[in-house]
């Protein structure tokens, strides 16, 4: 059995570096690529996987986790709250935007309220993690407009470590009562890891701290673990939990830290695209395909909007406008959670291979996005 599970990964991982090696020759962002293998060797595909589905799903969480710790390295506690501040009207206009496709969709259908309040979050949440790797490739991490999409990506998922119970309660049918007890939990939860990063950084960073790297690098990756499972536990994202030991390190320790972690960030993110393809039966898509890309083409023109708006509001060209637009397009984990629960809830049978269609659509098409118009932005940036 081990066996087999040592062919089955080695037969991904190695396919991967080919798809990897591929998409660097022709200019264009892997993870479509990835996403198309894991639709492969998932069930129904050409060569469904036998073994290691499980093992691949504990690499996809750690590839989510390795992602928004990577991403939170790149600024710190003051940064991010004076940043949310500056953009929280931002961070409601994405919500309204863009929750509104997916419950409106859920209704017109006749699914009902409660799989729209489903559809709204399946259509709101930009994937952190493959924006993350869009920003990464692309190069788009020091520009200015940055820090705008990485606040509406907090924002994003902190309105997620509150829907996310309030879903779970609607689906279950639980009284108002203990819906709101699971709410306050949660925020709870967000507001005293976001103090401690805010107040003891620095003892954290002195925790962290080694001149070492194979010590800095197991202290850096264990507590982000530690916290994103605390977190989970909470009924709180894994993924905010990361991010937020990513802002409470700064200055050199962060830099050395980002070093360290890049191999093994996208040796687990690759991973991490491959399980949410193995997650859809092909068969199922293609019979609400259409109207999934109905929905993803709304979606686009709603998150272009939304990213123009805030990089507007902070002063950014137009240039940088399109980029956050485009930045905030892909959708993907939470999307699938989010689906998930819904579909085991008996939401509606259609809700699933809608979902997934949706996400597959974009989380496919936001990185080409942003590679391809990189010359027409660049035009832009120009002219203006």
């Amino acid at each position: 059995m081990h066996g087999i599970l040592l062919l089955e990964l080695g037969a991904v991982v190695l396919g991967l570096g080919v798809l990897g090696a591929l998409a660097l020759r022709g200019g264009i962002s892997p993870i479509p690529l990835y996403l198309i293998a894991g639709l492969a060797f998932g069930t129904g595909g050409i060569l469904p996987l036998a073994t290691s589905q499980e093992f691949i799903a504990v690499g996809a969480e750690l590839g989510v986790i390795l992602l928004l710790l990577t991403l939170g390295l790149e600024y710190n506690a003051d940064e991010l709250v004076t940043s949310l501040r500056s953009n929280a009207r931002g961070g409601l206009v994405d919500l309204v935007l863009n929750a509104a496709p997916g419950a409106i969709a859920a209704l017109l259908l006749g699914w009902g309220p409660v799989a729209a309040v489903a559809m709204a979050g399946v259509t709101y949440a930009t994937s952190s993690g493959i924006t993350a790797k869009v920003l990464s490739d692309l190069g788009w991490l020091g520009n200015r407009e940055t820090p705008v999409v990485l606040s509406l990506l907090v924002f994003e998922d902190l309105t997620m470590a509150l829907y996310l119970p309030i879903l779970t309660a609607v689906l279950a049918g639980a009284s108002l009562i203990g819906g709101a007890v699971t709410v306050a939990i949660a925020l709870a939860t967000v507001s005293v890891v976001l103090l401690v990063a805010l107040r003891y950084g620095r003892l954290i960073e002195a925790f962290v701290r080694s001149p070492n790297s194979e010590v800095l690098l197991l202290k850096v990756v264990g507590l982000a673990m530690l916290v994103a499972g605390i977190a989970q536990e909470l009924q709180v994202s894994a993924a905010v939990g990361a991010f937020l030991v990513g802002i409470a390190l700064s200055g050199e320790l962060a830099e050395d830290a980002r070093a360290l972690l890049a191999p093994l960030r996208d040796l687990f993110a690759a991973v991490f695209f491959v399980f949410f393809g193995l997650q859809t039966d092909p068969a199922a898509i293609v019979p609400v395909a259409g109207l999934a890309a109905l929905l993803a083409v709304v979606s686009m023109i709603t998150k272009l909007l939304t990213g123009a708006y805030a990089a507007r509001r902070a002063g950014i060209a137009k240039a940088g406008q399109a980029r956050a637009g485009i930045a905030l397009i892909p959708r993907g984990e939470f999307n699938i959670v989010i689906a998930g629960l819904a579909v085991a809830a008996g939401a509606h049978p259609d809700l699933g291979p809608l979902a997934a269609a949706y996400v597959l659509i974009l989380a496919a098409f936001g990185p080409l996005a942003a590679r391809l118009v990189q010359p027409l932005i660049t035009a832009i940036a120009r002219r203006t």
